[in-house]
């Protein structure tokens, strides 16, 4: 059985790599934090979308919720969580919907291409962090 618990450490990275990519376009008050312990799956985290008509149904604004996998996540050196959690911020579209971006592998929508520059720019803040 699966158990999920808020992840507040998960959303303060989450906030801080925004910060250091300038990510300006996230409402990050929509976006929720869970960690989950037994989850049979092979992924380090996932990203869930809230849809249309759930949040028609539900009056809801577009929101996303972001679980990591506390056995592969928590086990992850810093660098590789962060590393993770872009991964995820990729999956949401610009225009902040609800829906979720796919991995699109060719062409100027390559998922992939996003996700480099997404590193290249957390690494250029780390190094001046430093």
């Amino acid at each position: 059985m699966i158990v999920w618990q808020k992840a507040p450490d998960v959303k303060k990275r989450f906030l801080n790599l925004i910060k250091k990519t300038d990510i300006n376009w996230l409402k990050t008050e929509d976006i929720y934090f869970y960690r989950s312990t037994s989850a049979q799956t092979r992924a380090c985290a996932r990203i869930w979308g809230l849809s249309r008509l759930w949040q028609r149904t539900l009056k809801k604004n577009p929101s996303y919720i972001v679980e990591v996998i506390s056995e592969r996540f928590d086990k992850l050196g810093e660098t590789e969580k962060d590393k993770i959690l872009l991964h995820e911020i990729n999956h949401i579209p610009r225009n902040f919907s609800g829906a979720l971006v796919p991995h699109i592998r060719r062409g100027k929508r390559s998922f992939h291409a996003k996700l480099k520059k997404l590193y290249e720019n957390y690494h250029s803040a780390r190094r001046l962090c430093r």
